[in-house]
């Protein structure tokens, strides 16, 4: 047997081996496994894209370190511009103070309205002092108050409506120059006072405030005669209106002696001096307006 001719086909086999593992090499070489390799990956990004793609489109603005800067330094500018408000609202109206005069509860309002009826069975009208500092209104009916004055203010002018609605003469335009006639001769009154305080130089601890409730309780003896006046007529509104008118001049005038006159007129010894004397006019003047402008915006009201 001739060796050379064995050779070649005991060298075949290796070559065939080699095409096999070449051809099974060339088949995982050329394989597409971009999918199967990344496909952990891909998942991972889409659900961290997910959230990013549902979410709203300005949200890649809000990421953004600036916008974050610019969002803090706007809301710094705006607390800043809110105290600023808030300390030059504070200048013109306490709005600190104004809580005190609104601390009522229903027991000081119900005693409150009997004694701006009713005054003459009072004796103390001093008002009560803790620690330098008036004790709220719930627990001293002396003490001043806004709420009375408020809810008066508000129910004449309903009441005015009313009015004005049975005499056929209701109308927007008339309801609302009633209001602001009534809150017009309230302002004019108050700074009439405080003019009058100034000019014969009268060093007491009446604020505005205190000046504007004292000429807001009248308010509840108009609304009380034009109510007696819807109901039983113009000689009911007329007598009510009377009694009303006499309880708010005694009211006022035993209030503000406290206030403006001097200790020894508070104490009921007699007052002497050119300066006393003009503090009791300025008191008997105030208490003396009550009335008039109570008749002035009621009168028309019932016919």
């Amino acid at each position: 047997m001739d060796p050379t001719a064995a050779q070649p086909s005991f060298r075949q086999q290796p070559n065939m081996r080699l095409r096999n593992s070449a051809g099974d090499g060339s088949d995982g070489m050329f394989e597409d496994t971009s999918g199967a390799g990344l496909g952990p990956q891909s998942g991972y990004r889409n659900q961290h894209a997910g959230p990013q793609a549902e979410g709203f489109p300005g949200q890649s603005l809000l990421s953004d370190p600036m916008s974050n800067l610019a969002m803090a330094y706007g809301s710094s500018l705006a607390s800043q511009g809110r105290e600023m408000v808030d300390k030059n609202l504070d200048r013109f109206i306490p709005i600190s103070k104004l809580k005190y005069y609104f601390a009522v509860d229903t027991v000081y309002v119900g005693k409150k309205l009997g004694l701006l009826v009713f005054p003459y069975m009072h004796e103390n009208w001093e008002v009560s002092y803790q620690q330098d500092t008036p004790v709220a209104p719930r627990f001293d009916v002396n003490a001043p108050d806004l709420y009375i004055p408020a809810m008066g203010f508000i129910t004449y002018v309903l009441v005015a409506g009313l009015a004005l609605g049975t005499q056929n003469k209701f109308s927007p335009e008339l309801l609302g120059v009633q209001a602001s006639s009534a809150f017009v001769w309230l302002v004019m009154e108050v700074l009439a006072v405080l003019l009058s305080l100034y000019l014969v130089t009268v060093n007491t601890d009446l604020t505005t405030i205190d000046l504007l409730a004292f000429s807001g309780y009248k308010y509840v003896g108009m609304i009380v005669g034009v109510v007696a006046g819807l109901l039983f007529g113009k000689p009911a509104y007329y007598l009510s209106l009377l009694w009303c008118c006499a309880a708010i001049f005694v009211f006022m005038i035993r209030t503000l002696r406290l206030k403006l006159l001097s200790e020894a007129a508070a104490e009921g010894r007699l007052v002497r001096g050119a300066r006393n004397q003009l503090r009791m006019y300025l008191t008997m003047s105030i208490a003396a307006a009550q009335p008039i402008f109570m008749y002035w915006l009621t009168y028309h009201l019932v016919r």
